[in-house]
């Protein structure tokens, strides 16, 4: 089997206006200020840990109520912001048609990922979609979620590839024996030299480069 597995903030679509405005009006409900300015790279961990990160707070409580503040802002329309990067739907197309399966494994919560994939009207290209709370307890990492997918799938790593747009992205990929691509247009900074993250890096959507790696 081929297959391809994708993250999906900063890899598939453009989800920075819809969490950025969260993180924004989950601190103002909450009368807290982030200690960093609220830019896309951020995105990416799971939920809690940015919160956590952004706030610079450990108490639970406190983390309780900018989660339920952040996720009361986001939940609803804030998701729908969410738009694909330039020539995501052509690429998604080309490997549809070429008949490679596709999963997504994303530290996204499962409730807003559906949302969006169904708002985009791509639930259907995916056979799986994977999230951490997807599990219970939820799963503790991408390393842990993308192993599980590939137990559930009955995948063989060496007959698959991840595309991601972080550091975490490669580190799973590579705990799992899993050929990598670092979407360079995503919310992370891609590396100069491929050789670094064990992979290659897409400078653009490219469905020629996964298909010939998949």
């Amino acid at each position: 089997m081929r297959t391809i597995i994708f993250d999906l903030d900063g890899t598939l679509v453009d989800s920075a206006p819809g969490i950025l405005g969260a993180f924004a009006g989950a601190f103002a409900a909450c009368a807290l200020e982030p200690l960093v300015p609220l830019v896309p790279g951020l995105i990416g961990p799971p939920l809690r840990a940015m919160l956590q990160e952004l706030s610079g707070v450990a108490d639970p409580l406190v983390l309780d109520r900018l989660t339920a503040a952040f996720k009361a802002h986001y939940d609803g329309a804030g998701c729908l912001e969410t738009t694909p990067f330039n020539g995501i739907e052509a690429m998604l197309e080309a490997i549809t048609d070429a008949g490679v399966p596709m999963h997504i494994a994303t530290n996204k919560r499962a409730l807003p990922t559906r949302r969006i994939l169904a708002h985009l009207g791509w639930t259907a290209l995916f056979d799986r979609v994977y999230c951490l709370d997807d599990f219970a307890p939820p799963l503790r990492d991408k390393t842990a979620l993308l192993a599980r997918l590939l137990v559930d799938a009955g995948l063989d790593p060496a007959r698959c590839v991840y595309v991601g747009d972080r550091r975490e992205d490669a580190l799973a990929a590579r705990m799992n024996h899993l050929p990598f691509f670092w979407a360079a247009w995503g919310f992370g900074a891609a590396p100069d030299q491929t050789g670094a993250i064990d992979g290659g890096v897409l400078r653009h959507p490219d469905a020629r480069a996964l298909l010939g790696r998949a």
